[in-house]
């Protein structure tokens, strides 16, 4: 079968290996010049199973008030006269229960495990490098009342096969001794010993060369418009390239394209609740590799990642629901900075952070659209908002196999299954 995957991202680019894998003939199509060039370029670098507690849940609407009007806020929502944004905000509203809560970690942990072994025997068969440790994540807290309610969702994790332990401070410092100048602010952490970390950008970009090696073609620099389409089938892409209009057409199309997913498929009549949470990261050279973490850390109470990949440190989080902009606010990044200089101040280089920002495609619930859509020939892979990396090969399978007419073999609510 002609596939054409729209969008070269980690999502993107996994769906195409996994369908070339099942013997179809893929096309992969982007706006931008390579792989990995938006969204995927800088994030968290984290392969989090542990990091499935929703933004919404019973606490997040008061935080959110509380935040409404702080510019470094690690939650910082901007209204717009944006029905769309409106729209996502009151379903996230809706979310914000116990009962929800519970049900979209069952979700997420569910795919973030099947993710996790299927990137695992990936980088088995294809022996891909992309500065991937295997040492964990480690979860800390400086408020005891965020400390306290963590307790909770990581009983739930535990009870879905996501061995989430609960530490304290000493243990969290004896894992990783990069925390020893912040022990008086921890007042305990998690550890989840079989998470993560690795470069996105660097496994995006490696897997896309595996894929074209395979017979996967690229069509870069070419932006998706419009569709052509009748009844319940679409006929074709309408795309511009190189100033040219042209209209590509396959067997079956999947949509892969973000934050922008939700803006393409309000052309066919389908409704997307995907709005672009944009992210920030700094990017630091090691300074002392004694004070610098190995472990993959989260920093709770700023909302803050930490992955190292290789010489380099990565500090990414905060999210900001402004719209489709990519400006970069500096104070945001600048914020990072200060906290992360704070926590760690010999482990780099912080005035040599390199800053970087992307938006995130998030739903309300963060749980993603995989699978069917109301066109028997358009699959949807898409909405992962912060764990696209994460949850990307264990998407990218499921998808697989639901092109082929298969169940997969993940407990997760699929659309149109």
């Amino acid at each position: 079968m002609r596939i054409l995957v729209m969008g070269a991202g980690v999502v993107g680019i996994t769906t195409a290996w996994y369908l070339q894998k099942q013997g179809h003939e893929v096309t992969v199509i982007d706006r931008q010049n390579q792989a990995a060039w938006e969204t995927s370029y800088a994030n968290g670098g984290q392969i989090s199973v542990s990091h499935a507690e929703p933004w919404a849940n019973p606490a997040a609407p008061m935080k959110i008030l509380k935040w409404l009007f702080k510019p470094e806020a690690p939650l910082l929502y901007r209204p717009k006269a944006d029905p769309y944004q409106w729209r996502w905000g009151l379903s996230f509203l809706t979310q914000c229960t116990s009962a929800k809560a519970a049900h979209n970690i069952r979700q997420m942990v569910n795919l973030g495990t099947y993710s996790r072994q299927q990137l695992q025997a990936l980088r088995a068969d294809t022996g891909i490098e992309y500065d991937h440790l295997e040492k964990g994540i480690l979860h800390f807290y400086t408020n005891p009342a965020e400390f306290e309610a963590a307790q909770e969702p990581a009983r739930i994790m535990r009870d879905l096969g996501c061995d989430r332990q609960v530490i304290d401070a000493d243990r969290a410092v004896e894992l990783e001794p990069a925390l020893a100048p912040a022990r008086q602010q921890i007042v305990g952490a998690t550890y989840t010993a079989d998470d993560e970390s690795g470069d996105a950008r660097k496994f995006t970009q490696g897997l896309a060369r595996r894929c074209e090696e395979a017979g996967v073609t690229f069509l870069y620099g070419t932006e998706v418009l419009d569709f052509e389409k009748a009844g319940d089938r679409i006929l074709g892409v309408r795309v511009l390239k190189e100033g040219k209009h042209q209209t590509l057409r396959a067997d079956s199309y999947v949509l892969s394209l973000g934050s922008f997913s939700a803006v393409l498929a309000r052309k066919l009549g389908l409704f997307l609740n995907i709005y672009p949470a944009k992210g920030y990261s700094i990017t630091v050279p090691v300074k002392n590799d004694e004070a610098a973490f190995n472990v993959s850390l989260t920093d709770d109470e700023y909302k803050l990642v930490y992955s190292r990949l290789g010489d380099r440190m990565r500090v990414a989080g905060t999210a900001e629901l402004n719209g489709y902009t990519r400006t970069l606010n500096e104070t945001r990044c600048r914020s990072i900075v200060r906290r992360a200089a704070e926590m760690m101040p010999e482990a780099g280089y912080w005035d040599q952070a390199e800053f970087w920002t992307g938006l995130r495609p998030t739903t309300p619930s963060n749980v993603p659209y995989i699978g069917k859509s109301h066109f028997t020939n358009l699959y949807l892979n898409t909405g992962h908002g912060t764990l696209g990396w994460t949850h990307s090969c264990g998407s990218a399978a499921a998808l697989a196999d639901i092109v082929a007419g298969r169940r997969p073999e993940v407990d997760f609510s699929f659309s149109g299954l």
